[in-house]
């Protein structure tokens, strides 16, 4: 059981690892709705347009596998926390993958967007303004199912003292913030400050929950 704790600390790192790149890439998985912008950063290097969705597909799957990691490990405590969190974060990962040939399709909408004149640029930029907004409603969305299973397991954590409480009490914590952010932007898209805190939030506990399950020899 202790080599399947570790497993999921490398994959909470690898998560974060990836997003990283990504970002570095230029094509996080935050998207502004400055279509025009986005089909000009995508025209500029399409390569690596291709590879940040690539990445952004394998961060996905990873996220299943690391919410089957945890289930193995912890399930033990509560099966119910533990199959809401495996729910929660499995539903996450599945829209934003369903999702994912909608972002990819930005690639041809680029494409025609420069080759195009300029008095049909208009439609191309629509077309991309449509998809980023189905990129961000789908992203708000599965952020509230990624609070709501951190939510979960993060209470079990503390319940049952699984990991240190307050490794658990922050996870609540930022579950709560983060998911609360969210939920502010679907009211106010541009408030974004209680948002921006539970993404620091999100880093900080994936961080140290990561090193924490990674070194988990270390510490029980």
């Amino acid at each position: 059981m202790t080599v399947v704790i570790q497993i999921a600390g490398i994959l909470f790192l690898f998560i974060i690892i990836l997003l990283f790149s990504c970002d570095f890439l230029g094509h996080g998985v935050i998207s502004d709705l400055d279509s025009e912008a986005k089909l000009s950063k995508i025209n500029e290097n399409p390569k690596k347009f291709r590879i940040s969705v690539i990445l952004l597909i394998i961060e996905n799957v990873t996220i299943i596998a690391l919410s089957i990691m945890l289930f193995i490990a912890f399930r033990s405590y509560s099966l119910v926390l533990g199959i809401l969190w495996v729910v929660f974060r499995i539903a996450e990962s599945s829209i934003q993958l369903y999702d994912k040939k909608n972002y990819w399709g930005l690639l041809n909408i680029a494409k025609e967007y420069a080759e195009v004149n300029n008095e049909r640029k208009k439609e191309s930029i629509d077309a991309g303004l449509n998809s980023l907004k189905r990129k961000i409603n789908i992203f708000t969305i599965s952020q509230l199912l990624f609070s709501l299973g951190t939510l979960a397991y993060s209470l079990m954590f503390v319940i049952y003292e699984a990991i240190p409480l307050y490794i658990g009490w922050f996870g609540i914590a930022t579950s709560i913030v983060y998911g609360a952010g969210h939920t502010v932007k679907l009211v106010k898209p541009k408030f974004e400050i209680l948002w921006k805190i539970g993404a620091l939030l999100v880093f900080i506990f994936e961080l140290g929950i990561g090193i924490y399950l990674l070194f988990y020899p270390l510490f029980s």
